[in-house]
């Protein structure tokens, strides 16, 4: 049997317009001005700016996992991605940019891979995926340590299937036609 081609997934600039369908971009810059006009959730001062970037939704039931991940993937060949079913998940990038290939659910539940972006996500800049978004992550270089929320139930349960092979419940990993991230020619 002959392999299928690898399709290319041109990897982009984040934007908040572009992200949309997948979550919400985190770190957007916003004016003092924006900021002081919504004093319940934001504060400026000329030693602070602070404000309401987004609300973190872990589901029912569920409980706030803060994490720490190092990605150290330079793969450009994306054959797998992985959905969490009850929770949103928030990756920011802290010591370099990571790559993070997004996928909208296919009407049978599997990866949507017609839909799939892959987005550079810079330092400073972060993302939120909604429940139920295909994705993985891959660095451009060597590593990226990233501070990461999700559900705690889901981190305890995507680990004892990683460490096992337990059967995941609230975490599904699909294999996908092979896809190679692309990057644009500089200019």
């Amino acid at each position: 049997m002959t392999p299928l081609p690898e399709k290319p997934l041109p990897v982009e600039t984040v934007s908040a317009a572009a992200l949309a369908p997948f979550g919400w971009l985190l770190g957007k810059a916003v004016s003092a001005a924006d900021a002081a006009a919504d004093t319940a959730l934001a504060f400026t001062s000329p030693a602070t700016d602070f404000w309401h970037e987004h609300g973190f939704d872990t589901g029912p039931g569920g409980e706030t996992d803060i994490l720490w991940v190092v990605y150290r993937s330079t793969d450009r060949t994306i054959t797998e991605c992985e959905k969490h079913s009850l929770t949103q998940q928030a990756v920011i990038p802290l010591t370099g940019a990571i790559i993070q290939i997004l996928a909208l659910p296919a009407a049978d539940g599997g990866p949507d891979m017609t839909s799939a972006r892959a987005f550079v996500i810079p330092v400073g800049t972060g993302i939120c995926m909604r429940p139920g978004i295909w994705h993985t992550t891959r660095v451009p270089v060597e590593s990226a340590d990233c501070l990461m929320l999700s559900r705690r139930s889901t981190t305890a349960d995507l680990v004892r299937h990683l460490n096992t092979g337990a059967p995941a419940q609230e975490t599904q990993i699909s294999a996908i036609p092979a896809h190679v991230l692309s990057f644009p020619k500089p200019k």
